[in-house]
């Protein structure tokens, strides 16, 4: 018998991703607005779903800093209700975070369990969010992800696209390191771990899940113009030369070998995953 999944999110990457890859029950903003976290419960003690995956939130880093309210508002106060909704219905609820709940120092791969001591006010209302998740008392997963890049949305890969259109030569970060991720690849871990979690009452707890190697952004870069058969000249530069509003962590590297063990899905390979996003958006344009 197949399950009902429904998905907060619709327009998003990993939300479009999911409804790709499979027949989803998908809440936009119109259905379930996250700035309304009675709404958000209403929604599942409503529908008949047999799982919830949380594919929405606020995404503007910088923003935040100005924002951390609404931030808030979306990363913690309306996933605490839905996770709270789903305990209430005895059903498993799986919610995506992110590597900025760390502080990025060293050089280390991050462990699931390893001190969280976020930078910025977005990483701030995230763990604030995964806490509020973990204190519903339900079955839930936790995945932490990073640097997520698809066909889909605004992300840095169709950034670099873009500039390349005019630029022949760009400065990109080179002393943050992390492991980018395609979209496609967290909505297929997602939905195999919510089918997992159906089966398995005891399943579920802090994930990461991360593209394989780790790379820097500028490296990242000039994978993307190697690829996608650019002549742009990428040159290094220290993040004190590109300030933003928000600090960004200079290691956003991540272990995923509990995600392996538990569930067996292994880590991306975000090479492979750049070839399909490239294919993808050479066809749409």
């Amino acid at each position: 018998m197949s399950s009902t999944i429904l998905v907060f999110g619709k327009t998003g990457q990993v939300a479009t991703e999911l409804a790709l890859q499979a027949d989803v029950m998908a809440l936009g903003r119109d259905a379930a607005d996250l700035s309304d976290p009675a709404a958000c419960a209403a929604a599942i003690l409503a529908s008949n779903c047999d799982v919830v995956i949380n594919a929405a939130a606020y995404t503007a880093v910088d923003r935040a800093e100005e924002e951390e309210q609404l931030a808030h508002l979306v990363n913690a106060d309306s996933p605490a209700a839905m996770a709270r909704a789903c305990a209430d219905r005895g059903i498993p609820f799986l919610h995506i975070s992110t590597d900025y709940v760390f502080d990025g120092s060293g050089t280390a791969l991050w462990q699931p369990d390893d001190t969280t001591a976020p930078q910025n006010a977005y990483g701030r209302t995230k763990l604030a969010g995964e806490q509020a998740v973990r204190a519903a008392g339900g079955q839930h997963a936790i995945l932490r992800t990073s640097w997520v890049f698809s066909a889909h949305g605004n992300n840095f890969v169709k950034t670099m696209l873009r500039l390349s259109e005019t630029r022949d030569a760009l400065s990109v970060v080179a002393d943050q390191t992390g492991g980018p991720t395609p979209a496609a690849t967290i909505a297929s871990a997602l939905l195999g771990m919510a089918r997992q979690m159906i089966s398995d009452p005891n399943k579920g707890g802090t994930y990461h899940f991360g593209g394989t190697p780790a790379i820097s952004w500028a490296g990242f870069a000039q994978e993307i113009f190697a690829q996608s058969h650019r002549a742009v000249t990428v040159t290094g530069i220290p993040t004190a030369d590109y300030p933003t509003p928000a600090a960004r962590p200079l290691n956003s590297r991540m272990d995923g070998s509990t995600l392996q063990t538990d569930f067996g899905i292994p880590q991306p390979d975000w090479k492979s995953g750049l070839k399909g996003v490239l294919k993808t958006l050479e066809h749409t344009t």
